[in-house]
């Protein structure tokens, strides 16, 4: 019958929704989607695998691989993948952190400005070139200003959506702080758009999280400020 879906018809919507979803920079979930096993092969077995492969996606293309320029690419492109760009997949690398008490007394905002990340979009694994602002009320307890770039870092070392990265990084504040008065604030261009798809090499990305007292427009404009300064 006409109005009724073949299974052809529900794969192609399947597949359009999936194309949909990449084009559009949509995400699925707070996590970073991950296998069970993620972890089952080491990251040197990971690295071998990688090379393997890159190797073969470099031959499709028709390249020579026996060029003296191009005959290291798939190891250096499998060691970029684990112990750089993509290191913030492994638990592992996760930074530690060491918090220390407010003997200050200082109780108004504390703010972060202009961390510089480099991480990737998850639907074209093109870079995302950026800059996180963070702030944060201690509850009694503070944090090394360098342990809030690590986080970002961290965070951004994996195939991403902004949006995502975003909450991650105010989710991660807001449990080794112990509050909920966290923002985070991340400005930044994504290649897939500028060098890609719509070619728009102008526009950039805003995603903003706000959590606690920053949740009032008195505390998002007074943050704002001391972002413009």
């Amino acid at each position: 019958m006409d109005n009724q879906l073949t299974n052809k018809n529900i794969k192609e919507i399947n597949e359009l929704s999936v194309h949909e979803i990449g084009d559009d920079h949509l995400f699925t979930g707070l996590e970073t989607p991950m296998k069970k096993d993620a972890f089952k092969l080491t990251d040197e077995e990971k690295k071998s695998k990688i090379s393997i492969l890159f190797e073969e996606i470099m031959d499709v293309m028709g390249l020579d691989l026996n060029d003296d320029s191009l005959k290291g690419t798939p190891d250096r492109v499998a060691k970029m993948y684990i112990d750089e760009i993509f290191s913030g997949l492994n638990p592992n690398n996760k930074p530690k952190v060491a918090l220390f008490d407010n003997k200050y007394q200082y109780n108004q905002m504390l703010v972060e400005k202009e961390i510089t990340f480099y991480s990737n979009c998850e639907h074209h694994f093109v870079p995302i070139i950026g800059k996180a602002h963070i702030a944060y009320i201690s509850s009694g307890k503070v944090i090394g200003l360098s342990k809030l770039n690590r986080i970002v870092q961290y965070y951004a070392k994996r195939p991403q959506v902004q949006e995502r990265l975003t909450n991650q990084i105010a989710e991660e504040l807001k449990f080794i702080l112990g509050t909920q008065n966290v923002a985070v604030i991340i400005d930044a261009k994504h290649l897939c758009v500028s060098s890609r798809g719509i070619q728009d090499d102008t526009s950039a990305t805003v995603t903003a999280f706000y959590g606690g007292t920053f949740n009032t427009s008195a505390k998002i404009a007074e943050l704002q400020n001391y972002l413009k300064q």
